[in-house]
């Protein structure tokens, strides 16, 4: 069996995070494995607390992980300090770590802020040169490339300005009133339009987690990369079409809807 490995945050309240990693690479037919950065205190209405873990503690987890079962893919989200992102780069350098995914998280689907600003500057020096893709949204990306994108045409630049300074592929998510549920996937050679089904669901909680974690799912058995995000977009779709309505705020997709009864968001 295919593994993948997730190294990301805990939501307590299941939607995000490392337990959305773990749903997800689940459906899509590989082995989850985890490194915990944070413990979080949060649910559909926003993020109540951080608690994070030492750099050592991350250290033993991703030691543990690589020296057994070494994963075929890896995963990145919430990072929230530059101490834990480099001691992140520098194991998968250790390890040599292949196919990593980075979804560099920095705002909670409720609008909390996740990372720090020094962070931001360490995540593009230290682990941004070593993904095989990164999956901005439209605010993370400006971020990354400086500029403010308005349309199709700004994500195709902000795409290629981000694979210019960092050398990886850029996944740019649309969505954020911005080419609607569209994707630009740009490897440095092409760029790609994957068009995506705007699903009327206003419970997104943990859409980003959800895809990177199902890109990094389709890396680990062997597909392209185009192919990943087209499985991707595919099986975010469904679990969002699955209409599942759990808590007050912003709630989670249905991980699940294709197996058994999850299919009818009961």
């Amino acid at each position: 069996m295919r593994t993948a490995l997730t190294i990301a945050g805990s939501d307590s309240s299941g939607g995000a995070g490392i337990q959305a990693d773990i749903k997800t690479m689940t459906a899509n037919g590989v082995y989850a494995m985890s490194a915990i950065t944070a413990l979080t205190a949060q649910n559909t209405t926003g993020v109540q607390g951080i608690y994070e873990v030492s750099k050592e503690f991350l250290g033993e987890q991703l030691d543990s992980i690589f020296t057994d079962i070494f994963p075929d893919a890896v995963k990145t989200g919430m990072v929230s300090s530059s101490e834990l992102i480099r001691v992140i780069a520098a194991k998968l350098k250790q390890y040599q770590a292949k196919n990593l995914v980075v979804d560099p998280v920095m705002v909670a689907t409720s609008g909390s802020r996740l990372i720090s600003e020094d962070a931001i500057e360490t995540l593009k020096e230290e682990l941004l040169p070593l993904a095989a893709v990164i999956t901005p949204n439209i605010p993370e990306a400006e971020v990354l490339c400086g500029m403010e994108i308005h349309n199709r045409e700004d994500m195709e630049k902000a795409a290629k300005a981000i694979h210019d300074q960092f050398g990886c592929a850029v996944l740019c998510k649309g969505g954020h009133s911005i080419a609607d549920a569209d994707d630009l996937l740009y490897t440095g050679t092409e760029s790609i339009w994957f068009r995506g089904r705007r699903i009327d669901n206003p419970n997104t909680h943990g859409t980003g987690c959800t895809l990177s974690s199902a890109i990094a799912s389709g890396l680990a058995k062997g597909k392209t990369l185009p192919e990943a995000v087209a499985a991707a977009k595919e099986y975010i779709s469904g679990a969002l079409e699955a209409m599942l309505d759990l808590g007050q705020g912003s709630g989670p997709l249905n991980h699940m809807y294709a197996i058994g009864n999850g299919g009818d968001g009961k």
